[in-house]
């Protein structure tokens, strides 16, 4: 029998970035593409090219780079934005323009103010200009699992014969039960009768965003969009890693149906992507969370020592999750050595990112004993989403003794300069930040600040993720930061938030609701 593939749309780029704390600097973007590319993702959408000139920027050189996926943008039903969208994904290989407008009766009444024949014509001009750009259109009806079937029909009926060849069906706040989902995608799919690939987008406000998805594939859908991570607005998006498993684990139910994704490549891209958004996954996250291979029952590991598939129905390997995770390279290790070793972990550098990720390598390995995969795949991802550093940390000294106050002096270099300070705070942090400020001159507002072990072990790498603000009318701003010591890495990780807002300042814009600015 012949495998029919369902192609996997990840959104992680795009609605993945609209969860609260997880915005990204274009060469974040950049990173998280090539890893998506890697994994085998059919569709990558890479931003809402209308949403601000940043965005647009990291979509243009994300399809610039991509070329074994397509690179798609989403745009509002409006000539501006299929436009922006357009442009963005120009010089891509394989592209694709997604616009969608709401069809459900409560957001044409309340949020479009529109007539449902008006909807209908403006989504048929959309198409209609958006195929004048690409050949691929997708269309989605925003909030379809509270539309009315007749409409969805109606609509789709139209856009179709306007060009769009893929008709996504998202369940915009999650609001749908599983059996509600199969019916709808069901129905749509026998209607459609192939003219079009039937898509679903599911939100997961229920809990519900991998069951439902998993449903929409039994009942004819052939696209699924979800995130890595499950990442999203609100309670987020299904995620891939979940769908992606459950289809390959379970082909009992799922016979003759598969996706392209290289499921190797799946954990290293969540680690990716949380060290990127400063977002871990839950410990008992499915699929890629830290206690998702752990045994600590008796009985089960009892079974376990017996034969694994007593309670263990995915291999550790089959994610690329290497369980000892030990990387047997050390201080002595040569280049060509660090460089094989970085390429089984899938990372491809180019001499410049080569370089300076080994130096930091070395070092690394001159202060400390057991070397792991993640901490390696924490440096390689640090060095390779560095912007430009407009600020480096050149030195810092702290004091804080007891029952006094807390002060931090700090060196950093700015345009061959090196320029030292002092000041005092509420507490260890606090100074350091302060005199961060002094010396720079930006005020950032902390919004979050987090530390995470990187491996394990007294000497865990720390990696800290701050959300910060300088400027009241723009997005926050994430900073990372890596090293042996906390409160290094928490002035670096601020200085990397400065940077970052440095680098997007002029290119960043407000974005209003996610419903406005393209919430599907």
């Amino acid at each position: 029998m012949q495998t029919e593939m369902i192609k996997i749309f990840d959104t992680t780029l795009r609605d993945g970035e609209q969860s609260p704390g997880a915005s990204m600097n274009t060469e974040e973007k950049i990173q998280i593409a090539s890893q998506l590319e890697r994994l085998g993702v059919d569709i990558i959408e890479a931003g809402f090219a209308a949403a601000s000139p940043g965005d647009f920027d990291a979509i243009s050189l994300i399809a610039q780079k991509i070329t074994r996926s397509t690179v798609c943008s989403l745009a509002r039903a409006t000539d501006n934005d299929v436009k922006a969208a357009a442009d963005a994904i120009a010089k891509a290989p394989l592209k694709r323009i997604h616009t969608f407008i709401a069809t459900s009766p409560i957001h044409m009444e309340y949020k479009l103010k529109m007539t449902p024949d008006e909807v209908i014509k403006r989504a048929v001009h959309a198409v209609a200009y958006a195929k004048s750009f690409v050949d691929d259109v997708e269309f989605s009806c925003e909030d379809a699992g509270r539309s009315d079937i007749g409409f969805l029909k109606e609509i789709t009926d139209a856009v179709i014969e306007a060009g769009a060849s893929t008709i996504n069906l998202p369940d915009t706040v999650g609001f749908r039960l599983p059996f509600e989902i199969g019916a709808m995608v069901k129905e749509m799919s026998q209607y459609t009768k192939g003219r079009a690939i039937i898509s679903v987008h599911n939100h997961n406000d229920l809990g519900l965003g991998v069951a439902n998805s998993l449903e929409s594939v039994l009942n004819g859908a052939r696209q699924i969009e979800c995130t890595i991570n499950g990442l999203g607005e609100r309670a987020g998006n299904a995620a891939l890693e979940e769908i992606v498993m459950a289809i390959k684990t379970r082909q009992d139910v799922f016979k003759g149906l598969d996706t392209r994704i290289n499921t190797k490549e799946i954990y290293p891209t969540s680690r990716l992507i949380a060290n990127i958004t400063g977002i871990e996954p839950q410990p008992n996250k499915a699929i890629v969370g830290k206690n998702a291979f752990a045994h600590e029952s008796g009985i089960h590991q009892d079974g376990m020592l017996k034969n694994k598939s007593t309670y263990e129905i995915i291999r550790p390997e089959d994610i690329g999750l290497d369980m000892e995770n030990t990387l047997v390279l050390g201080k002595h290790s040569g280049r060509a050595a660090f460089k094989d070793k970085l390429s089984k972990l899938g990372f491809e550098l180019d001499d410049e990112n080569l370089n300076s990720t080994f130096d930091r390598f070395k070092e690394l390995a001159d202060k400390k004993k057991d070397i792991y995969d993640d901490d390696i795949r924490a440096l390689v991802t640090s060095e390779m989403t560095n912007v430009e550093k407009t600020y480096e940390l050149v030195a810092m000294q702290l004091m804080d003794s007891t029952g006094g106050v807390p002060s931090a002096a700090v060196t950093i270099r700015h345009n061959e300069e090196e320029i030292t300070d002092a000041g005092i705070g509420g507490g260890t942090i606090d100074a350091v930040f302060k005199t961060i400020d002094r010396i720079t001159g930006y005020q950032g507002t902390l919004l979050d600040y987090k530390v995470t072990s990187v491996s394990k072990g007294k000497d865990a790498l720390a990696n800290v993720t701050v959300k910060v603000m300088f400027n009241d009318d723009e997005p926050a701003i994430i900073g990372h930061g890596l090293s042996l010591d906390t409160m290094l890495a928490s002035a670096r990780a601020y200085i990397g938030a400065l940077n970052s807002y440095l680098s997007m300042e002029g290119k960043l814009a407000l974005r209003s609701s996610c419903h406005d600015k393209g919430g599907i």
